[in-house]
């Protein structure tokens, strides 16, 4: 299976609509995403094609292949427009030879961690910054952000196949791998 994974569209129609042109190059089974869909939050500036009517109209008619995790600016007002859940807390992927926990990263992450045993992984969004850490206790994961991405990295994605992550920029250029050992 080949997972699609993007956080932090922050109600941009413009980047969602490039999110999910990738998505159709990339032939993914399904989408995962971590959190803060359609609202911007008091922290950032409006993104670029700033629109949550539109992002809802384009993400709605996939919820047969959506998962997604509760961001820090998801609310149940938003369940009520969004056609595939929104509102948890977490998700458990199993690999060959770990556990992923998908999270947003808010209220889990490096400097509070999950109950995961050593080596499993930490996915979630939440910093708008890519990364791959690996720690002593687990390996922290993230794709960046889809709109409002920051420390000068890319707006991204990633893919998850064949027990790798791929980070990819929006014109779905690779940009960085890991596969899980």
């Amino acid at each position: 299976m080949k997972w699609f994974i993007a956080s932090d569209i922050h109600g941009s129609a413009f980047y969602c609509e490039k999110l999910l042109k990738a998505f159709e190059k990339e032939k993914a089974d399904r989408i995962l995403l971590l959190g803060d869909i359609l609202y911007h939050g008091p922290r950032n500036d409006l993104p670029k094609g700033y629109n949550p009517k539109d992002v809802i109209a384009m993400l709605n008619p996939l919820k047969d292949i959506i998962l997604c995790v509760r961001g820090n600016c998801e609310a149940e007002v938003d369940q009520m427009v969004l056609d595939f859940p929104v509102l948890a807390d977490y998700a458990l992927i199993p690999t060959d030879k770990n556990l992923i926990y998908v999270t947003h990263g808010h209220n889990f992450n490096n400097a509070k961690l999950p109950a995961i045993k050593t080596g499993d992984i930490l996915l979630h969004g939440h910093t708008h910054v890519p990364a791959c850490e690996e720690h002593p206790t687990h390996i922290y994961i993230n794709p960046g952000s889809v709109s409002i991405p920051k420390e000068d990295s890319p707006h991204s994605y990633m893919t998850l196949e064949n027990n790798t992550f791929t980070w990819k920029n929006l014109d779905g250029e690779a940009y960085k791998t890991y596969t899980i050992k």
